[in-house]
């Protein structure tokens, strides 16, 4: 059964963080946000939804890039229940997929219930002054691509680059839960 998350709490202020990455250095949030915005995405590597969506998330981060929007992907996923999203792997899927932006790991759990993430993927698209602005989805598609869909995430975070605020209709992503730790 997918998950789905709430829809944007504008204004909310990204929680600050310091996480391992793929490439073997540690990165804090205010070391990659951009000037226009950032991005923070929690996604994993064993999700249908995820695997459906990277290639085209790693087009809009590119896109994004050239408007001043930093893009951060987080993996929280219990690796011990899910070895698929284990560091090896995520170095693997980063790799692969020609990741233009840092794979971080959350091994803690601790930044993903700080952001309130629910589900991979999980959007959250903030302003130059990390004001949350965004919590959608990438597109219509879902597990299916839907050709020619129209790029909610990259013209929402467009508008959010060219006026500091994101559209007020916005639809929830869906995904598979974050697979969190027992206890």
């Amino acid at each position: 059964m997918a998950a789905i998350p709430p829809i944007c709490d504008f204004g909310w202020k990204a929680p600050r963080f310091t996480l391992p990455a793929t490439d073997g250095r540690s990165y804090s949030l205010d070391q990659l946000k951009g000037r226009n915005g950032t991005l923070v995405a929690f996604i994993c590597n064993h999700c249908p939804y995820v695997k459906s969506v990277i290639g085209r998330l790693v087009r809009d981060a590119s896109d994004m890039d050239a408007l001043g929007i930093a893009t951060i992907a987080i993996n929280a996923n219990d690796a011990v229940q899910y070895p698929e999203d284990g560091f090896a792997d995520m170095e693997v899927f980063a790799a692969a997929n020609r990741l233009p932006f840092p794979y971080l790991h959350d091994e803690s759990q601790a930044v993903a219930r700080a952001y309130g993430a629910i589900c991979t993927p999980d959007f959250f698209g903030f302003n130059a002054h990390l004001e949350l602005q965004y919590r959608g989805r990438l597109d219509a598609s879902r597990k299916d691509v839907v050709p020619d869909a129209r790029r909610d995430l990259y013209e929402a975070m467009k508008q959010v680059a060219a006026t500091g605020q994101g559209p007020e209709a916005q639809i929830a992503s869906m995904g598979c839960s974050i697979k969190w730790k027992a206890g």
